[in-house]
């Protein structure tokens, strides 16, 4: 491709070559803008809207919707999108991924294809990576859309389910992927249609696109309630660990994240809890106690992957570095590490509803995304999403110099080495910008620098309230920052004054990411726009990629040179050494993001059947069809399972098969094994079936045909939504059990989806036979009311919802509005079975 790449140019620049024309007739029209009037200029969004309704595309009104866009843009906060901004903008509305160097003015590129999207009327979505850039943006950029006649909402999490519904109903809604990704599942939860709060998902374009759709991809969202299980046995499972010996008992793979018993490890496991067969299957639960608490005991490292705050265990975001609030790992891991840190085991939570980002975001008739780094990850984004990337030109030159890693044995030495340079490089007065990797590295490092009295700012997870006011500063002179990862990522590092004279910002990597695409991202802080700025990385054999992945063959050869501790190595065969051991773990981390598509895929397809039919259920559609369909399934399934064909057993047959319809819908006394034997069976499916509808008619004489359809919106809203909290439960541990198949040559990803697909189509017979029970047994004094069937105790993730305290439902009046939506009044309606 190199050689192609020479002759034609990259794909990039032959797709920017191509949007070039478009830019022109943009440019074209910029006289005739500035021309316009305000109101002039504002009634151009009717005339678009008009155009559209006509019969145009957006594609045919886009020139003249950005020239309009950029001349707002001018007279509302004095900024005209350059050339570069206008490519973006047409990468953006295309579908496709903008790259586009930090500083080069993402947050306005944004505002051309949002504006021209939002013209359909159904509504554009702007995506953040937080609370705090959404609020901003949105402040920012709606003096543009609101001088334009468009309305902009913003989504956070401390909003009321109304002003939720407010800002979804805005022509352009900026907001967080987490808070975007909870509302699509809240709205799949509630019991109302009035109280779903998103609209069909439009176009979304996300911010930072890599760490949304790839960094944060292996979480998937969970909204939780509360569990059943006891935490005793975490409790038990840890002292048990903590009493086994390293390299005796047990094994720990770093690559493959895992810990395993040694034979005689399960020899203690089977004395310690006084079985036979530590690996029997009925010894299931035992395992998994075991296996978490071994995990949490000798993988998980407290001040890296977690911390102790206030008594409780709060994760450490690995790609920011930040305190992840409220979020807590699944399946009995955060129990696990709970008991081991001595801290209380909260009960395990009960899975209401879950999604992954990829098949959240894909939701969407089209997506987009702009980044600073994307490149690298260019297969995955047009594999998983389809999107292609862009690389776009900058506005001016990168005058940046990224200076070879310099590679150390030791950490003490590497870490002395950054020490020496940030305090020549502060004597001169030039700012200096440090990336770890870890809370615990942020802390070490500034301890280091108080001692040699060094003034310095530490941003990492602890102070991250104040990040954005702390990184907005850190180009100034004088100023030396310390950062875990990319803290403040979103925010622009202006240089202060006589900071171009001193070579601009200097950033220092203490340690190669996992991922190139990071330490790039940590690079891109300096020399925005063309400022002068450098970058080098510090790295040592002691740093855990090196560790883990690069140092086998480094470790002799610097043994054989005679390097001692405080020599520093720049070779290119070390950096190209380095890049290896990056594409071997991005390689990885691929697998197992594609691999969990691949477990969510086929969890996806079952949860748009479930999603559709509440949704048929909240629009109120009429499902008496449904119903006699479902009788039909359940009681024709009954005969055909209970009567096996046999002469001799006929009549025991029978009489099991009468007990299971007098259970089920059947009046007891209405069928007789005597009728019954002289009958095939398709006679008897016929009688059953006649006889199940003439009581069924009797129902709704006895209710009302209006009355009974709600009670059968409400019986199959309450069993889906059990069944399927339960199914979601029953996947994941089917999940868990997948690894293992690979052993048995399997493929885990085929295996689960053949085995959930068993375990779906058993779930949607048990909600037939449950709604048909529950129908047939309902009472004119009983009837059941719409409610849901788990209340929500948080989310895995720290941006849900502030707990609002619980009040009481304030009880209907016979005269007042029905509040099933029928415009009725409640006596007249859901009143009269009350």
């Amino acid at each position: 491709m190199g050689i192609l790449d020479k002759i034609f140019g990259t794909y990039s620049e032959r797709e920017v070559k191509r949007i070039i024309p478009i830019v022109d007739k943009i440019d074209s029209l910029d006289e005739s803008m500035q021309k316009l009037t305000d109101d002039e200029l504002r009634a151009k969004t009717e005339e678009f809207k008009k155009r559209l309704n006509n019969g145009e595309t957006l594609n045919d009104i886009l020139p003249e919707a950005f020239a309009v866009v950029r001349e707002a843009s001018s007279r509302t906060i004095g900024l005209k999108h350059f050339r570069e901004q206008l490519i973006g903008g047409i990468v953006l509305h295309q579908g496709r991924i903008a790259e586009m160097k930090t500083g080069e003015g993402k947050t306005l590129v944004a505002t051309l294809p949002a504006y021209l999207n939002a013209l359909t009327g159904k509504g554009v979505h702007i995506v953040t990576v937080n609370d705090y850039l959404a609020k901003r943006d949105r402040d920012w950029m709606a003096q543009v859309y609101e001088f334009l006649g468009l309305t902009v909402g913003v989504i956070v999490h401390n909003l009321t389910q109304q002003e939720r519904q407010q800002a979804y109903g805005c022509d352009i809604t900026y907001g967080t992927n987490n808070e975007f990704g909870f509302d699509y599942l809240r709205d799949n939860m509630v019991v109302y249609k009035e109280q779903r709060v998103q609209r069909e998902l439009n176009f979304a374009i996300v911010d930072e696109v890599d760490s949304i759709l790839i960094d944060e991809a292996r979480t998937p969202l969970i909204i939780s309630g509360e569990g059943e299980k006891s935490t005793d046995f975490y409790k038990v499972a840890d002292f048990f660990v903590k009493t086994l010996k390293a390299d005796v008992d047990f094994t720990v793979d770093e690559k493959s994240n895992s810990v395993i018993l040694t034979d005689e490890g399960v020899a203690a496991a089977e004395k310690f809890f006084r079985i036979d067969n530590y690996a029997d299957p009925s010894q299931m639960e035992l395992q998994h106690h075991v296996t978490q608490a071994l995990k949490a005991n000798y993988i998980m490292k407290r001040d890296k992957d977690y911390m102790v705050k206030d008594g409780e265990v709060v994760i450490v975001d690995e790609f920011t570095g930040r305190l992840m609030e409220g979020r807590r790992y699944s399946d009995g891991l955060h129990q696990a590490i709970e008991a081991k840190e001595g801290v209380k085991v909260q009960r395990e939570s009960k899975t209401l509803a879950t999604i992954t980002f990829q098949n959240y975001f894909r939701m969407y008739k089209k997506l987009s995304g702009m980044t600073g780094t994307a490149l690298t990850e260019e297969n995955e984004f047009r594999e998983i999403y389809g999107l292609d990337v862009i690389v776009i030109p900058t506005h001016r030159p990168v005058a940046r110099i990224d200076y070879p890693d310099v590679v150390y044995k030791t950490e003490k030495a590497k870490f002395n080495a950054i020490v020496e340079e940030i305090i020549e490089t502060h004597k001169k007065g030039q700012p200096v910008l440090v990336g770890t990797v870890s809370i615990e590295k942020s802390e070490a490092l500034s301890a280091l620098l108080k001692r040699r009295g060094i003034p310095h700012q530490v941003l990492n997870a602890k102070y991250h309230e104040k990040e954005a006011e702390i990184i907005s500063h850190a180009g100034e002179k004088g100023m030396v920052t310390i950062a875990t990862n990319m803290a403040g990522r979103g925010t622009d590092i202006k240089l202060g004054e006589g900071v171009k004279e001193l070579g601009g910002l200097k950033i220092i990597g203490t340690e190669r990411h996992e991922s190139r695409r990071i330490d790039n991202q940590l690079r891109g802080r300096a020399g925005r726009q063309g400022d002068p700025g450098s970058s080098r990385f510090y790295i040592s054999l002691e740093d855990d990629l090196m560790r883990i992945f690069g140092s086998e063959r480094l470790q002799p050869m610097i043994e054989k040179a005679g390097f001692t501790d405080t020599d520093a190595i720049e070779s290119k065969m070390v950096t190209s050494a380095i890049e290896r051991a990056q594409k071997k773990v991005e390689g990885n981390n691929f697998d197992i993001r594609k691999t969990l598509l691949g477990y969510d895929d086929v969890m996806n397809q079952q949860r748009e059947v479930i999603y559709k039919q509440r949704a048929d259920v909240l629009e109120g559609k009429d499902i008496k069809e449904q119903i006699e369909e479902m009788m039909k399934d359940v009681l024709y399934s009954a005969v055909d399972s209970h009567l096996t064909g046999l002469e001799e057993e006929i009549k025991s047959d029978l009489e099991k098969l009468i007990h299971y319809l007098e259970d089920l819908c059947i009046p007891h006394g209405m069928l007789k094994v005597d009728e019954l034997e002289k009958m095939s069976n398709d006679e008897i499916k016929e009688k059953v079936l006649s006889i199940a509808k003439e009581i069924y008619a009797k129902k709704e004489e006895e209710f009302g045909s209006e009355a009974l359809r709600e009670i059968e919106r409400v019986i199959l809203l309450r069993v889906v939504d059990t069944k399927w909290m339960d199914h979601i439960d029953n996947m994941d541990h089917l999940k868990q059990g997948m690894g293992l198949r690979a052993y048995k040559q399997q493929d885990p990803v085929q295996a689960y989806q053949i085995e959930g697909s068993e375990m779906f189509n058993e779930m949607i017979y048990n909600i037939k036979t449950d709604t048909i029970r529950h129908l047939f047994r309902v009472k004119m004094e009983k009837a059941p009311e719409r409610e849901q069937v788990a209340k929500e105790t948080g989310t895995n993730h720290d941006d849900s919802l502030k707990k609002e305290p619980v009040k009481k439902e304030k009880k209907v009046g016979r005269n007042d509005p029905c509040p099933c939506g029928s415009g009725k009044k409640y006596k007249n309606c859901c009143g009269r079975m009350a």
